[in-house]
């Protein structure tokens, strides 16, 4: 029996009333945005690109078991992209964004034959690897503007403008998230997941499995990257290749739950309101974020969302 005869229902896709969640979440936050004030907008900015960086991630290792600690390459790679094809092109903004996120998938694909070889934690240490040598590289090349970085030739867009631009990459996140984990593709990447070695035996090919989500992941997150980099104005490879990237999406995935379709968008919601209560007290907020983790980690691996529906199995019996 091959991985192509399983059903389909071995992918066990969302409920139907589920799937409305986040399509109805997203139409109510598009109509709500002329209300919003600009500090509104601003906090949701963050949210969506931190939530379309911890949905790709989760696609990556939660559902593709290639944890990774190279997001800082691909968002670095997407802003960069952006600024040039602006600059030096004079590209549109929405042109541009798409090639950052092209570029970074690109990235992903040239550096896949060298990563692929390695697995557990021999592949999270040359993602990370991966990583700092890109921001090396940008620090010391003066033609990507060295530790100084580049700016836009142009005024980016108002805040406004950007949120709507955030808010369409998270629509395009959702549904690549829905169509990879409700169809057959979510089968082989949970076989090559679990067990590489016997899924290369039942017919999987793991190598193309795990190259289209890595593919597919990084494309997300250089689209991110350019939109962040829109939107500051500048780039520079200490911000945009920093390991502060990996160390949030992290953050946002472990709490909200790893693998688990409603993870990023809980974590996500979670951290930025965290990061929001404790703003003026910096030291507190990274000792309290990883004491969260922590418990996290030891008491509720599934993060909150996997608590949650451990707690609703048990009392609906009583009910």
């Amino acid at each position: 029996m091959t991985v192509r005869n399983l059903d389909l229902a071995a992918a066990a896709p969302p409920r139907p009333m589920s799937r409305l969640i986040a399509p109805a979440a997203l139409l109510a936050l598009a109509l709500a945005t002329p209300l919003l004030s600009d500090y509104a907008l601003e906090i949701g900015f963050r949210l969506l690109i931190l939530l379309t960086l911890a949905e790709a991630w989760n696609l990556l290792a939660g559902y593709g078991g290639l944890v990774s600690l190279g997001t800082a390459s691909f968002v670095g790679v997407g802003a960069y992209v952006l600024t040039g094809a602006v600059n030096q092109f004079g590209w549109p903004y929405w042109a541009a964004i798409a090639a950052g996120g092209c570029v970074a998938a690109l990235l992903a694909l040239g550096v896949s034959k060298a990563v692929f070889r390695l697995r557990g934690l021999y592949f999270t240490v040359a993602t990370l690897a991966l990583a700092e040598a890109l921001r090396l590289f940008m620090v010391n090349h003066q033609g990507f503007g060295g530790a100084t970085g580049l700016f836009l030739a142009v005024d980016p867009p108002g805040l406004r403008h950007l949120f709507w631009i955030a808010l369409s990459l998270v629509v395009i996140t959702t549904a690549v998230m829905s169509v990879a984990t409700g169809s057959r593709f979510s089968i082989l990447l949970r076989a090559v997941r679990d067990d590489e070695d016997a899924a290369a035996q039942i017919g999987v090919r793991p190598f193309r499995i795990k190259l289209a989500v890595f593919m597919l992941a990084s494309f997300l997150m250089g689209l991110a990257g350019a939109t962040q980099g829109l939107k500051l104005g500048a780039v520079e490879p200490y911000g945009m290749f920093g390991v502060q990237w990996t160390v949030n999406v992290l953050s946002v995935v472990i709490i909200g739950g790893q693998g688990l379709r409603a993870g990023p968008a809980v974590g996500a919601v979670f951290v930025v309101a965290l990061s929001e209560a404790l703003a003026d007290y910096p030291a507190l907020h990274i000792a309290i974020t990883g004491l969260i983790m922590i418990l996290v980690i030891r008491y509720a691996p599934r993060g909150l969302v996997g608590l949650a529906r451990t707690r609703g199995q048990r009392m609906a019996p009583l009910s």
